[in-house]
This record gives C-alpha cells, sequence and structure tokens, in this order.
C-alpha cells in the first residue's frame, strides 16, 4: 500500500491469515472489543508494543501469559497516552542518536476503555494529540466502567441501566445524561486520522487500520465493544447487536481524514432503534414492565438529528 487513500481489502477473504492474538484469552466470550482488536491486529501486524490502561483488557496480558505477540505495558487509568509517549521518545532516541535500524522500530499503541478514554485519561491524551506525538490509540468502548461492575461512564448512552444510575420512580430513563462525543472532541485536536470501527464491519475495519498505518503522527480509533456482561446480552449475539448498531445509525461509521469527516457505511434504510435496544438487558426498563415511549423516541430522535444533513 503506497497510497494511505487507496482501499487494501475488498472482501473479507482478503484479510490476512495469521493470527496476532492467540486463542483462549480470559476476557469475556462475545468481547466486541476484543474482535476488534483482533481484526486491527491482522493488520498492524505483531512489530507492536501495547500501553494498556486499566481496565477491562488488563486481564488480557496476566503473568506469565501473554496472547499477544507484542509487547505489553500495564498503566493506570489516566496514563497510557503518556507512557506511550515515553516508549516513543526512547525509540526515536535509539534510531536517531544510536542508529537502531528502521525494521526494529515498533508501532506504539494505547490500548484503553471508555473510561480511561472518556474521563481519566482525556488530558494527556489531548496534550499528545495536540503535540503530534506518532501513535495509534484503541479505544474500545463498551460504555461503561465495565471491570469493576458497569458503573456509569461519561460513553454511558441515555436511558442504559447502569449500576450507578439505575432505573427509578423518580428517574426512569436510568442514565439521563447524554453521552460525551468523544469523536468531536478528538477532532477539534486536529489529529492526523481519526475514525470509528466495528468488529461487524471488518473489511472496513482493515481498511482503516492499513491506511493508518501508513501514517505518522496520532491516529485515533474508536471501536464499538458490545459486552454481553454488561450489556446484558448472549454473546452469540454480540455481532447482531454490533450490526443494529450501524443499521440503525445509532453509531456511525466514519472517519477523519485531511480535514474532512467521511462516512463509510451508511445505512440504505435505517432499523427502528427499538430493535437494537429490545435486544439488551440494559434498555429493558424501557420496555417491561410498562413501555417507555417517551424516552425511546428521545433516542430515536438523536439519532435522525444526527444523520439528517447525510440523507
Amino acid at each position: 500500500m503506497t497510497d494511505a487513500t487507496d482501499k487494501t481489502y475488498r472482501k473479507i477473504k482478503d484479510l490476512p491469515l495469521e493470527e496476532e492474538v492467540a486463542p483462549g484469552s480470559p476476557l469475556c466470550a462475545g468481547c466486541g472489543g476484543l474482535e476488534g482488536l483482533r481484526l486491527a491486529e491482522k493488520v498492524l501486524g505483531h512489530n507492536v508494543v501495547y500501553s494498556n490502561a486499566a481496565g477491562c483488557f488488563t486481564l488480557m496480558s496476566i503473568f506469565p501469559f501473554n496472547p499477544l505477540r507484542g509487547s505489553w505495558l500495564y498503566t493506570t487509568m489516566s496514563a497510557p497516552t503518556a507512557t506511550s509517549q515515553g516508549i516513543r521518545d526512547a525509540l526515536d532516541i535509539r534510531k536517531n542518536k544510536y542508529g537502531m535500524p528502521e525494521s526494529e522500530d515498533l508501532q506504539v499503541m494505547v490500548i484503553a476503555g471508555d473510561g480511561s478514554t472518556y474521563d481519566m485519561g482525556l488530558s494527556p491524551t489531548s496534550a499528545a494529540i495536540h503535540r503530534k506525538l506518532d501513535f495509534i490509540y484503541f479505544c474500545y468502548d463498551n460504555q461503561g466502567y465495565g471491570n469493576t461492575g458497569f458503573q456509569l461512564s461519561a460513553s454511558s448512552p441515555y436511558g442504559s441501566h447502569t449500576q450507578t444510575a439505575p432505573p427509578a420512580l423518580e428517574h426512569p430513563a436510568g442514565a439521563e445524561q447524554e453521552s460525551k462525543d468523544i469523536f468531536e472532541i478528538w477532532k477539534a485536536h486536529n489529529p492526523v486520522y481519526l475514525a470509528t470501527v466495528t468488529p461487524r464491519e471488518p473489511v472496513d475495519l482493515a481498511n482503516k487500520f492499513a491506511k493508518a498505518k501508513t501514517l505518522k503522527g496520532p491516529r485515533l480509533f474508536i471501536c464499538l465493544a458490545p459486552c454481553p456482561t454488561g450489556w446484558g446480552f448472549d454473546p452469540s449475539l454480540m455481532h447482531q447487536i454490533a450490526k443494529l448498531a450501524v443499521d440503525t445509525g445509532i453509531f456511525p461509521v466514519r472517519e477523519y481524514f485531511e480535514g474532512k469527516v467521511t462516512h463509510t457505511k451508511i445505512p440504505r434504510k435505517r432499523v427502528p432503534v427499538e430493535k437494537y435496544l429490545e435486544l439488551q438487558q440494559r434498555f429493558r426498563h424501557l420496555f417491561e414492565p410498562k413501555r417507555q415511549d417517551e424516552i425511546i423516541a428521545h433516542i430515536q430522535q438523536k439519532v435522525d438529528d444526527y444523520w439528517k444533513p447525510y440523507e
């Protein structure tokens, strides 16, 4: 791939066969974030060093076991991007001062959940993007603090049930704030590359990581991570729920590159949002014991308002 705008993969069978993430990870069955990372690593290869924020993926690499072929560093929730800067600086010093060959250079990749990304780690990430640090950022967004019981996060959607925002008589919606728009916040920093991806669109995901691999500077990914334990669904439904997130328009699949936002997957005919909501335990209170049409309509209206300029 010589041009960052070229499409590398056309079909699923075109994706690399080699696996960079070994089977048997201790993460939950049906984890959408793990599937997204697995597909990304097929493109990036094993020449990667990971800076992992405390969160669900902390369980992925527990000494002495590591399912990844690259190196793994575990950090606090606020520090993965700062850690990645230290790694990047060390690699650059070795290259520029001590003659380390280009073949020994590594891609530096932050792995963080929405708790670190949207909340505790946002400030150092903002500074790193502003300084044009050369790194890849992979946010597995399961829309809650999943590793500690699935509490409310800045990514939790309006109307969802979390451990710290349960539906009640005084608060029938459960979570009552709108989720933070991290795509627009990151976009305002004018990074080299920014994209949303989902495990249900593997070719789109692979092409975006292939494009990012050819670039230098901050390259940022938000991966929808359907979570069987936090969202409340059977692991076998992960891909169906990820597909409905795209088909309903709740999760726009898009990229920001060279100052322009492009939707790489536009639903031909959007499915009503309730088809996505009704499969998840975290939205069950919107349908039982009494259907809450006003809240469902509010969620639908937000989606309609987003897509109106593009339809």
